[in-house]
């Protein structure tokens, strides 16, 4: 009998159609309710993306996994409650998203308690009415470069670690333990079951700093185990992140996917072409898009890739590339209330660490020494934000500010990444209409060294804000077409944020667990 290893994930949804994702040990036919798929494959390992259409609007319906004919999910020992397919009402102005970002597995104990699966805990012992319409993972969903004390053992009987890439994951096969060991949690499951899921991936999905500058670039082409390492990412980010992104409009389009669902035959050699020139399409040239936008009711997600689509070449610097700008620009018109803009990587940072980027970017270009030093520290400390990239920082800032003009409630730029949240508000010479907020929620599990705690703190310190404006100016440096201020946070510690719409209000709250309470539970 064929196993279900991982899965369901229940991903696109909107009135009358989903998407539900699985991974088998075999081929097979995968069946949920009136629609099936069959199996593809990638490398000897196998997969499904079932596809439900003319689903009825504003209805919860109870779900099972079938694989030839035998129901594999829910699991017949489980306490939670069951696996449900929630398709949007139309007209309803209710909206609730849940997001966060970097979350290592659960064994490390020194991590504190999970957010997410405190936060699956929490919403089985509501009611349904009160679970949220989406979940947002804003990055840093594997750690393909710090893995677990398990994953070591198991790298160790595949490969001598001592040799690069050491403990970090080297190819595809690899790279689907990471996502196994991030995905296997009984509560984490249950809620990717039942929650509707979106993802965009960070740096460490693929390596710390990925993409951070030409020059590390360089560095990574210079060894050995680098070409294998991207394509393995790449791929099973295709296969794990990207697919359940897609609607089914777009999955139609999608031609590596027709291909791949087609083929008949194992799609290693397919998808490791396609993951090569992606990879080399983020040197300049037209790039693969991994961004997409989705719409619920009154909001619309438009959720950016600021990691694979970095223009670095020939001394340009562009967090995204020319084409994908324009897409996301045409995205942000239309009829919504409110706009969220996803990003793993904060657009409005602590104003003195934002000030300090644009500097460093500016010394990066110089020649000689000074680059040098400046492109090392860059490296060291992770300047690579948006500010970093200072042209698209203020495209972006353009942007936003087109956007709360032009009718909505609320712009809002949801982010994670630097392991702390807060709430920043976006201010713009002669004011928008609408407000615009940066809401940043980081880490789901994981923590942050004490002194960075320090300095997160003193990157709103006005005093030395003033102090790295003053150096921005003497390197060059553009005054900022906006101005922003922290009105919640610095909060330190695992959590998730949510966001929750009715009509034309929005209002965000930060989880936290109770590191007292078993299960894990939020407050």
């Amino acid at each position: 009998m064929t196993e279900l290893l991982l899965g369901p994930l229940l991903r696109h949804v909107d009135a009358t159609s989903a998407t539900i994702w699985v991974e088998t040990d075999g081929p097979c036919e995968v069946r949920v309710g009136d629609a099936a798929a069959g199996t593809f494959e990638v490398a000897g390992h196998h997969y499904a993306l079932v596809v439900l259409t003319g689903l009825a609007p504003g209805r919860s319906t109870p779900y099972e996994v079938k694989l030839d004919g035998e129901v594999v999910w829910p699991e017949p020992d489980s306490e939670l409650p069951p696996s449900r397919i929630r398709t949007l009402a139309p007209g309803d102005p209710r909206f609730r998203l849940v997001f966060g970002s970097c979350r290592k597995p659960r064994e490390e104990d020194a991590l504190g308690p999970d957010a997410l699966a405190g936060y699956a805990h929490r919403i089985a012992g509501l009611d349904e009415a009160e679970w949220p319409e989406s979940l947002l993972l804003l990055g840093d969903q594997v750690y393909a470069d710090e893995t677990t004390d398990a994953t070591q053992e198991w790298l160790a009987t595949r490969r001598d670690t001592k040799q690069p890439p050491g403990t970090e994951v080297a190819d595809f096969e690899e790279y689907c333990h990471l996502y196994f060991e991030a995905w296997c949690d009984p509560a984490v499951r249950w809620l990717l079951s039942t929650v509707p899921t979106s993802m965009i991936f960070d740096d460490h999905d693929v390596r710390d700093d990925w993409n951070t500058s030409q020059a590390w670039r360089e560095k990574m082409a210079r060894t050995s185990w680098w070409p294998e390492r991207i394509r393995g990412a790449l791929v099973s980010y295709w296969v794990y992140q990207h697919l359940g992104n897609l609607g089914t409009a777009e999955l139609a389009e999608d031609d590596v996917y027709q291909q791949v669902i087609k083929s008949g035959t194992d799609n290693a050699e397919l998808l490791r072409e396609f993951a090569d020139r992606a990879d080399r399409e983020a040197d300049g040239a037209k790039g693969t898009r991994w961004s997409y936008r989705r719409d619920f009711g009154p909001v619309r997600l438009l959720v950016i890739d600021s990691r694979a689509g970095r223009i670095l070449e020939d001394g340009q610097r562009s967090m995204i590339g020319e084409a994908e700008f324009r897409w996301i620009e045409e995205q942000a018109s239309g009829e919504f209330d409110h706009l969220l803009i996803g990003t793993s990587l904060p657009w409005l940072l602590p104003t003195a660490l934002s000030a300090a980027q644009s500097v460093n970017e500016r010394l990066c270009a110089r020649p000689g020494l000074v680059g040098r030093v400046s492109e090392w520290f860059r490296q060291l400390v992770d300047l690579e934000h948006w500010p970093a990239f200072r042209a698209s920082f203020e495209r972006l800032a353009k942007l936003v500010a087109r956007v709360a003009d032009d009718g909505p409630a609320s712009v809002t730029v949801l982010s994670g990444d630097v392991h702390h949240a807060y709430v920043a508000k976006a201010e713009f010479p002669g004011g928008t209409a609408a407000p615009v907020h940066q809401l940043t929620c980081s880490p789901v599990h994981n923590t942050v060294p004490w002194y960075m705690n320090r300095l997160f703190r003193a990157g709103w310190w006005r005093p030395l804000t003033r102090a790295g404006e003053w150096l921005a100016r003497r390197t060059g440096v553009r005054p900022a077409p906006l101005s922003w201020h922290c009105v919640s946070g610095p909060h330190f510690g695992n959590a998730v944020m949510t966001l929750d719409v009715d009509g034309r209000t929005a209002t965000a709250t930060l989880l936290r667990p109770d590191a007292d309470e078993r299960p894990v539970r939020l407050v």
